[in-house]
């Protein structure tokens, strides 16, 4: 098998990627070690920024998402009781956020890459990346039982943390940066209405706590929890209970409960590899970067990754200079280490360290308090929010 373009991994990076490629008239081949079901099952991000609604809708990939998604202008900020919105178009130039899930994206680019894009083969493990600083490289991968070989130009890893990769890049020029917090997040699914109409954030002395939304009929909360916790441990009412307490305001709002369909627990983690390419294999997502959920940077991340490689590779084609290429890793650090910074800026804000001292959550409070009174400071959380740009 030969293609211009390998692809490891179909979640939304690999998938934008190929159909960015498809649409530029670049051939590609997407491998996914997983069956379609789990990709279109497996529940991640819901939050999407300016930047990749924009990029969707070039890339004729939002129609659903333009008739199902729920844009938000904004999120409140709740401590002490109290309740403060942020207003984005107003402190952004214009610009929001798209509450649609990553399930359905993927849903809505695995449609379009079977009906008109390159070859996507599911169930396809990539066993290694060869020939990376080569002309050439290729993936080595198993499908339906057989073991092949996918020429390439140039591969692009979008397979995750654990993907084969990153390992193509050597050791002795890599650079790894990351943090492991003490806590994560126990999430639900409830078949609810959401109880209110954008996101709230809240900080409380006991914890964490985000109320979400995945549609106008289920809503997604979450609450901060130690390490290591099984989602099993916490009985529904108690997690109903719990959300009640962290969320609670001076005024009449009321959270609606209703029956939980899904639980489970998401570590916290900083992760940053350095660099994003070698030779002519290039990372992208996961592969390369790792955020909190606090700040909804993930999925938008892995989308400014592969859209900054296809446009580096049209203009290749177009121009005949590589020098978008060459500067695909400096180009997405960049950025990465934006909403890295903002993502941890974020988490410490809110969350309380199981070893916090009464200093340490005055200082929280402070950060809140000038968020909601200084307007530099609450535009610099929206334009986090609301994303980097992608250039």
């Amino acid at each position: 098998m030969r293609t211009t373009v390998g692809i490891i991994g179909a979640g939304p990076a690999g998938l934008l990627l190929a159909r960015l490629l498809h649409n530029a008239g670049i051939d590609s081949v997407v491998l996914e070690s997983r069956d379609r079901a789990y990709v279109e099952q497996r529940q991640r991000a819901g939050i999407l920024e300016q930047g990749t609604v924009d990029v969707l809708r070039a890339a004729g990939a939002a129609a659903r998402m333009d008739r199902e998604g729920i844009p938000h202008d904004g999120i409140e900020l709740r401590f002490d009781r109290r309740r403060h919105r942020v207003d984005f178009p107003a402190l952004t130039g214009g610009r929001s956020v798209m509450v649609y899930a990553q399930t359905e994206v993927c849903k809505d680019l695995i449609a379009l890459q079977l009906a008109a894009g390159g070859p996507l083969h599911f169930e396809a493990e990539a066993l290694a990346v060869e020939g990376a600083e080569t002309e050439n490289p290729s993936i080595r991968f198993c499908h339906q039982g057989r073991e092949d070989v996918l020429e390439c130009d140039y591969v692009v890893g979008c397979d995750g943390s654990w993907g084969v990769a990153r390992k193509a890049v050597p050791a002795d020029v890599s650079q790894v940066f990351e943090r492991t917090y003490p806590f994560g997040w126990l999430g639900i699914l409830a078949d609810v209405p959401p109880s209110h109409d954008e996101l709230v954030y809240a900080r409380h002395d006991r914890g964490f706590a985000l109320l979400s939304m995945r549609s106008p009929t289920v809503t997604r909360a979450y609450l901060q929890v130690p390490a290591g916790t099984d989602a099993a441990d916490w009985g529904d009412e108690e997690i109903w209970d719990e959300l009640d307490r962290r969320l609670e305001t001076d005024d009449a709002w009321t959270l609606k409960r209703g029956p939980i369909t899904a639980k489970s627990v998401t570590p916290m983690r900083s992760y940053v590899h350095e660099p994003m390419r070698h030779g002519r294999v290039f990372l992208a997502g996961d592969a390369a970067h790792i955020v909190p959920p606090t700040g909804a940077k993930g999925l938008n991340l892995a989308v400014g990754d592969v859209v900054t490689f296809a446009r580096a590779l049209v203009e290749l084609r177009e121009t005949g200079s590589d020098a978008r290429l060459e500067a695909y890793s400096a180009t997405c650090l960049r950025r990465v280490w934006q909403a890295e910074r903002f993502s941890y800026a974020m988490t410490t804000m809110l969350h309380r360290a199981p070893d916090a001292t009464g200093f340490e959550d005055r200082i929280q409070l402070a950060q809140l308090d000038r968020i909601t009174t200084a307007r530099p400071a609450e535009t610099d959380l929206a334009e986090g929010y609301t994303g980097f740009p992608l250039d």
